[in-house]
């Protein structure tokens, strides 16, 4: 069913927030975009989710009427182009495509079986010879090529015909991620690579991460797993985000056929799969991507240097053009469709947002997020982007990686907005490092810890962490790294005694908690990073002689119960059971009882729970008051201080928990106060519950 969105005179949005009135305009001008282009494509077809289709019609298919194969590719630069492959030998020449006529650049080309004898069926290798508008003969991939594979000689990328005879059988699958994470309060996102997710020096598979990975997410108690570089990449260093082949999943993890199969199972263990999906810029390549695909450098980017990223060494994509916004939905819809994912997390969304693609960026202010500075054909497209996510799986989520905090960007399309359900809190890991990298302990301010963590407007659902890939990388530290650094390599065993180790792993887990507890509406962490892995990640490359030893894994290192690693990840499973058991990323946000910054205390409620925060290097006082948000009696449900989690068991060690009562007292205001006392222990978080 199609759902016509109508924006009032003024946008929700602006009448919710009145430092928006000076930009109603251009809000509503946005929204006329939208709805224009809407209602645009529906004359052409009958939905936006029937337009998204160019996957079925582009490419290589077989049509089982005739009996042949359809090969059809947009290039309208091109002067002549043919099709060939392992089926003819390679003989470039031998069968061209014909221009199709007023297709404003479609060349298409049937072989019927009798005329390859067979030979072109699934599996075949094939490439397109291409006579470019630059005069160039050149072997190109077709841009909506469904496989990609590498030789293991020449090292040279070709195209795979992927259409197996058999579909895959997908069952009774209709995962909804929405009322799955709905149960446990929201998100609670494991971020995944499949090639470095395996212990062995190499790259990891679909299949080993269905077998080995997906228990241990379970395990870990997370409902969503996000993984990374899934569009094919010829540079496996990149980390996935110089995609060449956005219709392809990566090869060198196996088939699109084990990727389906990795998705049902973490389906039927009631976890979502979300894409990192990288629609903000393509790979330069010639030989392997898409990049003067027909002899120009305007196919899918604007010409000459508007069309490159000045930093990222990559293309970019002009989304004002219907053929680049026709491929670009489409990719999403195959995903959705093909491969059953329930969502993405859009990549480089602030370069997607801005014309300076947030290089030199003026101060974020209004006119900087609704002047000319915005790139309006991107906006357009990523509403577009959402609408048609929401329309094929209303259940999916869509997550914006953007750093700029545009108004908006997580607004519901008819009340103005772009149309994302989530935007990563990403000043939060940079908040965590300017503390952990320049501020001593003792130094560090709880005023501004709690307005990093809380600061998002209502609605603004965002996406917490501490850490993800990103400071995982060579050249930065995952915490664990800034806290403990060197010393994890020889004071790990539980038998060595090191204060660097101990505070390392005090804070770590505080760290974790308080984040997870204040700063969103969903929660994230990159794989590992829960136990403190102690390896940076560092892909194959010449300088490092091509090895795979740091772009893995070592999950053995959390299941030796004689290493602390497995300290914090029983913590961290027990993190995650807190939040879900109490809803507490859909309890809004904590409210703030008190700071104390001479003991380094920090104390607040949370979806009725009542945190207590003492990053105190020392001091641990007796005998501690406190407020109380409700009169009766408390316990304690978890201490970040218990032996099982490396810690001393000052306070609550285990299945017994002491009691605390609370007092009245008149303050000076004049108003009765509930008080109690505890035990405030240094380095330590305690969460308390009531019993009514």
């Amino acid at each position: 069913m199609n759902v016509q969105h109508t924006l009032t005179p003024l946008p929700r949005m602006v009448e919710r927030d009145a430092w928006l009135r000076p930009a109603a305009p251009e809000i509503i001008a946005r929204g006329e975009r939208f709805r224009n282009r809407l209602n645009n494509i529906r004359k052409w077809s009958r939905s936006l989710s029937d337009y998204a289709n160019a996957h079925l019609y582009f490419g290589i298919h077989y049509d089982p009427v005739r009996h042949g194969w359809w090969f059809r590719e947009w290039l309208p630069g091109a002067k002549e182009v043919f099709l060939f492959g392992d089926f003819n030998d390679w003989e470039r020449t031998q069968y061209p495509a014909e221009l199709m006529p007023d297709s404003n650049g479609i060349w298409s080309l049937f072989l019927p079986d009798k005329t390859t004898h067979g030979k072109l069926r699934h599996g075949s290798r094939v490439k397109m010879y291409v006579h470019g508008a630059d005069g160039t003969w050149m072997d190109r991939i077709p841009a909506y090529i469904r496989r990609v594979v590498q030789n293991e000689t020449t090292k040279d990328y070709c195209g795979q015909v992927w259409e197996p005879p058999t579909p895959f059988d997908w069952g009774d699958d209709h995962y909804n991620l929405n009322i799955y994470t709905a149960r446990d309060g929201g998100p609670l996102i494991y971020e995944a690579h499949i090639g470095m997710a395996q212990e062995k020096e190499g790259v990891g598979t679909y299949d080993e991460f269905t077998e080995k990975i997906l228990p241990r997410v379970k395990e870990l108690g997370y409902n969503t797993i996000q993984l990374m570089a899934i569009a094919e990449h010829p540079y496996y260093g990149s980390f996935g985000y110089h995609v060449s082949n956005f219709f392809a999943p990566s090869s060198r993890f196996g088939t699109p056929e084990e990727l389906k199969r990795l998705v049902k199972r973490a389906h039927e263990m009631g976890i979502g799969v979300v894409m990192d999906l990288v629609h903000s810029h393509y790979v330069k390549n010639v030989n392997e991507g898409i990049n003067r695909l027909d002899g120009t450098d305007h196919l899918y980017s604007q010409p000459g240097p508007a069309g490159e990223h000045p930093q990222w060494d990559s293309m970019l994509f002009d989304y004002g053009k219907y053929e680049v916004q026709h491929f670009l939905l489409s990719n999403i819809k195959y995903w959705l469709d093909e491969f059953h994912f329930d969502g993405f997390r859009f990549d480089g969304v602030t370069s997607m947002l801005y014309h300076h693609h947030g290089i030199n960026a003026p101060e974020w202010n209004i006119d900087a997020y609704f002047g000319d500075g915005a790139n309006r054909d991107a906006i357009l497209y990523l509403t577009l982007a959402n609408e048609l996510v929401h329309e094929i799986r209303p259940g999916a989520i869509t997550i914006a990686e953007d750093v700029s905090g545009m108004p908006g960007v997580t607004v519901p399309i008819y009340d103005g907005g772009i149309g994302f359900d989530y935007r990563l809190g990403m000043a939060i890991p940079d908040f965590w490092i300017e503390y952990l990298k320049d501020v001593p302990d003792e130094q560090w301010n709880l005023y501004r810890m709690w307005e990093v963590l809380c600061n998002r407007l209502p609605g603004v659902r965002t996406v917490a962490y501490c850490e993800s890939h990103d400071q995982a990388l060579v050249g930065d530290k995952t915490i664990a790294f800034r806290l403990m650094d060197k010393e994890m390599y020889f004071s790990m065993n539980r038998e060595s005694q090191n204060l660097v180790i101990d505070r390392g792993i005090a804070l770590h887990k505080m760290i974790r908690l308080i984040t997870a507890t204040l700063g969103g509406e969903a929660y994230l962490t990159f794989m590992g990073n829960e136990f403190g892995h102690p390896e940076w990640i560092d892909f194959p490359r010449e300088g490092n002689g091509w090895s795979y030893a740091h772009a893995r894994r070592m999950w053995s290192l959390a299941d030796a119960d004689y290493l602390r690693y497995i300290d914090l990840q029983r913590f961290d499973q027990a993190m995650i059971e807190l939040l879900k058991q109490h809803q507490i990323l859909s309890a809004g946000y904590g409210y703030q009882l008190k700071v104390d910054e001479t003991n380094q205390t920090l104390i607040y409620e949370q979806a009725g729970l009542l945190f207590v925060f003492n990053w105190h290097p020392t001091a641990s006082i007796p005998d501690y008051e406190l407020p109380a948000p409700k009169a009766g009696k408390w316990r304690v449900i978890l201490s970040s201080d218990e032996t099982r989690f490396g810690g001393t068991g000052r306070v609550h060690d285990g299945a017994a928990s002491e009691e605390y009562f609370t007092y009245a007292r008149t303050d000076g205001d004049g108003i009765t106060r509930s008080y109690m006392r505890i035990y405030n222990v240094n380095r330590t978080a305690l969460v308390f519950e009531t019993e009514d």
